[in-house]
């Protein structure tokens, strides 16, 4: 494995994180926290408890989820799809790297943006709102799983893409809608049927009531079945790529 080449882009991607800090990692934490300002603290004073949970303590796992996978999705897509517009990927794909090598390098960089981001917000949060964490072994590979996940998706979003129109098409029509309607602020058990059953075709909810079960213990779905569309959803992005690469779809002439 060279160890070198996937270091090089690694590093590259990271400094343009460090060049751009602004709107990188600090735009993403101030927005978060307004949500735990506006819904944990004025809005979350005035409601009861969810599942025994405080509303305030509640919504910190959809909140998290929410800038993780937009982030994740966010920082890939770009940094894959940035080569690929100025015509520099081709340098990418001469170098003495392979496929894996490349994802390694786009796909790490991604989610260690994101997870550095999932952690500010956390700590943000502990400012706001008073929360544990039940399983913090089991919050940190669902916190892992889905900025992995989510950065490879994000990456298939940035090959896909033709422009920089395209590549917000996905994130704001699609996963962002998802996360507001997959029980980020709310428990699905609250809806009346037949809502409360269609949510259940969201894969956003598995992934949201998985890290909440980590918090608090509670969830509206199975911790195991949270568990297994993770998994499924990172084996389906992990076939897409490999299919990118084996077939050169919009990478090479």
């Amino acid at each position: 494995m060279n160890l070198n080449g996937v270091r090089a882009i690694y590093k590259f991607e990271m400094n343009r994180t460090r060049r751009t800090l602004m709107q990188s990692v600090i735009s993403p934490v101030l927005s978060t926290s307004l949500y735990f300002i506006v819904f944990g603290t004025a809005i979350g004073s005035r409601m009861g408890e969810i599942d025994g949970v405080s509303y305030g303590a509640f919504i910190i796992p959809g909140l998290l989820m929410l800038s993780l996978l937009s982030e994740s999705i966010s920082n890939a897509s770009f940094g894959i799809f940035f080569p690929k517009f100025s015509g520099t990927i081709y340098e990418v794909l001469s170098a003495p790297v392979s496929s894996f090598e490349i994802i390694a390098g786009y796909v790490g960089a991604a989610a260690t943006k994101s997870l550095i981001i999932g952690t500010l917000i956390l700590l943000t949060a502990r400012l706001f709102v008073d929360y544990s964490i039940a399983h913090p072994v089991w919050m940190l590979a669902f916190l892992l799983l889905t900025a992995l996940t989510f950065s490879l998706f994000g990456f298939i979003i940035g090959v896909w893409a033709n422009d920089f129109q395209q590549l917000q098409i996905i994130p704001l029509m699609v996963i962002t809608p998802l996360t507001f309607l997959g029980g980020a602020f709310y428990s699905i058990n609250m809806l009346p049927e037949p809502w409360q059953t269609l949510t259940l075709f969201n894969p956003v909810v598995y992934l949201i009531n998985g890290f909440r079960w980590a918090f608090y213990g509670v969830a509206d779905v199975h911790m195991g079945l949270s568990l297994g569309m993770t998994l499924l959803f990172l084996l389906i992005c992990l076939s897409v790529v490999w299919w990118i690469f084996r077939t050169g779809y919009r990478i090479k002439p």
